[in-house]
């Protein structure tokens, strides 16, 4: 095998969407509305196979329960890991924006090896020696087509750590995926597509 192709996986809506609460280890399944976005995409796969050799999924619900769907309908193995679980922003999980921002108000500086509030949460050196370890796993894994469902902060993490680009953002709206190419041969990561819905 000359490459690793890489799909990263956006989970459906969740009922933290909804609530309109910070998410990050708030562990909230998904709504109908999710679900159905992620049968949705279930079926375009179905319909147009992309190959996948196995999938790995975040272990929180929302990402657990898209994964659970779409490999269901595509009959490939799944394997869940908390590595790729969502950024841990602590005590701020659950809570309603407005209630975070008057309890931990957001310093004019915080350093890469600070946790993420006083009360604990991951520094984003954590997060970013965690994408290491993912992608580390999902590199020796022997396969060539993968399947990576998560949650849009860590999964900028993982496209920013193959990408070497510190400030980079890229959109991920609900069940959307983008496409990556890796060489075997060199450092060269390809990315062929980024925020891709053609299921909705």
């Amino acid at each position: 095998m000359s490459h690793l192709y890489l799909t990263l996986l956006r989970h459906g809506r969740s009922r933290a969407d909804d609530e309109d609460v910070h998410e990050g280890r708030y562990d909230s399944p998904l709504t109908a509305v999710g679900r159905a976005q992620a049968e949705a995409l279930s079926a375009y796969w179905q319909a147009y196979p992309p190959g996948f050799d196995r999938a790995y999924t975040s272990t929180l619900l929302r990402a657990r329960e898209t994964a659970q769907i779409v490999t269901d309908g595509l009959h490939v193995p799944l394997t869940p890991t908390p590595l790729l679980m969502e950024w841990d922003n602590g005590p701020l999980a659950g809570l309603s924006r407005e209630a975070a921002l008057a309890r931990y108000p957001i310093p004019n500086f915080r350093h890469d090896l600070d946790v993420f509030t006083s009360e604990g949460g991951e520094s984003q050196a954590a997060i970013r020696a965690r994408a290491l370890l993912a992608l580390e796993l999902l590199w020796q894994g022997g396969e060539e087509r993968l399947l990576v469902v998560s949650h849009g902060g860590f999964l900028n993490t993982l496209l920013r750590e193959l990408l070497g680009s510190e400030r980079a953002w890229f959109a991920f709206s609900d069940t959307s995926f983008t496409a990556v190419r890796l060489s075997r041969g060199s450092h060269t990561a390809l990315v062929t597509g980024v925020n891709l819905t053609p299921h909705l």
